[in-house]
């Protein structure tokens, strides 16, 4: 057995003693009480950690001793959009996981087989420079990162010729060079597509590799001292492992943390969590000891977020979600409230302060499996992926990924993958306790409008199983009539508003529920001034779902419907044109280099 030889298995039992012995998430002591103990198990688990990250650094030093690393670089692109502080955690992560495990190993002052792509869509001036700053410190601490800005993009695209512009209209959007900033992510990432295909020329052995910059290098995981967001997956030696040793061509990850969909599609069950909190909690004395944290996660699937989860396979949930308190030390209910209280109004930026999702841990290789879905925060493809544009991009619906998922299955089969390799999606900034920008969302102090993203949702979902339909019937090999398209289209739209029709009614059933018992005066927050803050924060909660879940969401929706019908049936006739527009324009531009 050579060293090399020798260093992996150390890793591989490393590993299997690290998760086999690791804890999941399950009852945590009542806040005062096993401290010691849990923080003490937490360390043990933290040193085995950090045995597995130095055996991989060992590894790193044999490989550059061998002198012979044939394994894939990446380029890691991050689309960013007026989020300077998400995007420098995102960095400090990559940084951190770099210093860490030492993929490509560190050498002349550079990480060699790591560099970055920030993307940026921003419009603040102030974050446009922060972000340039953010690009200019990374390069300086060994990460080669290239701030892909306004004006480079522009010149990207004026590189092309006026017919080439005019033909990738759908895929690139038409440039206004007065207001050339959210885009859209969409539009961002194939935009971004002409960078990379720059890049990849001539290069043998790359992974473009797609993150969104709310999200970090690490993954989320229970503990009994409570959660902890932890550096344990060596995501760039596993994805070079993948990308060797298996025919995958592209594949995607998932996220823990926070939920990857939109509040619109969350407040039904994330309603029933709220009840069963106040229900909870008016039983406890105020003063006593807080009673919320010995819950334990339910054994629920990667879905249990969505109101709709039944659309995409998984089961619904069948009983609300115990809230885990997240306050240190002792205290008591009262405090309890009123920290939960001030977690309501992050909901609307995407958090989910009941339903988060954990790793679980499983061998990489016997985790992959066939993909049908596009997660466009955490995707990873060789350079022959480029062909595969994000679709119908200039028309800013959400769900784009799965519709991108479903092109791409159809076209390379079992070559398009899913893998165990999630990432800590983190929706909103410890400071402000909101997301800092969000397209389709408006605030003031107090009110929270998603009307923007509600219509999106909704019609994101009727494209999506409009796609399911059609890619049933053969396409986008199969050419389809303008009827068949419109047929399924109108099919697809009612049947989704069925669906969110049931949803708004029970949403409306239990938002009545959950102001009876908020406003009930015989409960114990409304009997005393002390707690005034807490049940502002509540009404504020409740106001918001009434705003945004109500009638005028609906009509919002119905307004656009024969404008959104005809953009979407336009885009999904003109693919196949698209398709060959695109792949005729990377090879002019490979040509021309």
């Amino acid at each position: 057995m050579t060293a090399i030889e020798a260093c992996k298995a150390r890793i591989s039992a490393i590993e299997q003693a690290l998760w086999h012995e690791f804890p999941l998430p399950g009852p945590l002591p009542q806040a005062g009480e096993g401290d010691e103990g849990s923080l003490r198990e937490f360390s043990v688990l933290s040193d085995r950690i950090e045995s597995y990250q130095a055996a991989f650094r060992q590894l790193e030093q044999l490989i550059a001793e061998q002198g012979n690393d044939d394994r894939h670089k990446f380029v890691i692109v991050i689309p960013v959009a007026d989020r300077p502080q998400h995007l420098q955690s995102c960095l400090d992560s990559l940084l951190h996981l770099c210093r860490a495990f030492g993929y490509g190993g560190f050498a002349d002052g550079r990480y060699g087989k790591v560099s970055v792509v920030i993307a940026d869509d921003s419009k603040d001036g102030g974050h446009i420079a922060r972000n340039k700053e953010i690009a200019s410190y990374f390069s300086g601490q060994g990460i080669e990162t290239l701030y892909f800005g306004l004006d480079e993009q522009l010149a990207q695209i004026g590189a092309l010729s006026a017919d080439e512009q005019k033909s990738l209209a759908r895929i690139l959007g038409s440039a206004d060079r007065k207001a050339f900033y959210h885009k859209g992510p969409s539009l961002m990432r194939n935009i971004a597509y002409l960078k990379l295909n720059e890049i990849g020329r001539g290069a043998e052995k790359i992974l473009f590799y797609f993150i969104d910059s709310d999200q970090e290098f690490r993954v989320k995981v229970g503990t009994p001292a409570g959660d902890r967001n932890i550096y344990a997956i060596n995501y760039l030696y596993d994805l070079d492992r993948i990308f060797s040793e298996t025919g995958a061509a592209i594949l995607t990850g998932k996220v823990v943390g926070d939920p990857p969909v939109s509040p619109a599609v969350m407040a039904g069950n994330f309603l029933e969590d709220v009840i069963g909190f106040l229900d909870q909690i008016a039983v406890q004395s105020p003063s006593g000891p807080c009673e919320f944290h010995g819950a334990s996660e339910p054994d629920g699937n990667d879905a249990s977020y969505h109101d709709m989860a039944a659309l995409f396979g998984f089961a619904s949930a069948q009983a609300p979600y115990r809230y885990r308190c997240t306050l240190s030390g002792e205290h008591d209910n009262a405090a309890c409230f009123s920290h939960f209280s001030r977690k309501l109004s992050r909901f609307f930026y995407g958090e989910h302060p009941t339903r988060k999702t954990y790793y679980r841990h499983e061998d990489l290789i016997a985790g992959i499996r066939p993909a049908r879905t596009i997660y466009t925060g955490n995707y990873i493809f060789k350079p022959e992926g480029l062909k595969y544009f994000i679709p119908f991009a200039p028309l800013k619906l959400r769900m784009a990924g799965p519709v991108l998922g479903r092109l791409i299955k159809s076209a390379l089969g079992d070559r398009f993958v899913s893998a165990n390799l999630p990432m800590l999606h983190k929706r909103t900034v410890r400071a402000t306790g909101q997301a800092e920008f969000r397209p389709g969302i408006a605030a003031d102090a107090a009110l929270v409008d998603l009307a923007g993203e509600f219509e999106r949702q909704f019609y994101g979902d009727v494209m999506l199983f409009t796609m399911e339909k059609l890619t049933a019937m053969g396409y986008p090999e199969v050419e389809l009539s303008a009827g068949t398209v419109a047929d399924a289209l109108a099919a697809t739209h009612a049947a989704i508003e069925l669906q969110y029709g049931e949803k708004r009614q029970l949403i409306q059933e239990k938002l009545n529920a959950l102001r009876a018992i908020a406003h009930d005066p015989d409960r114990w927050w409304n009997r005393s001034a002390a707690y005034a803050d807490a049940v502002g924060n509540c009404n504020q909660f409740i106001d918001n779902i009434a705003h945004n879940f109500g009638d005028r969401a609906y009509a919002n929706i119905a307004a656009g419907k024969a404008q959104r019908h005809a953009e979407i049936a336009a885009a999904i006739t003109g693919h196949a044109e698209d398709e060959a527009a695109w792949g005729e324009v990377l090879a002019r531009l490979a040509e021309r280099a």
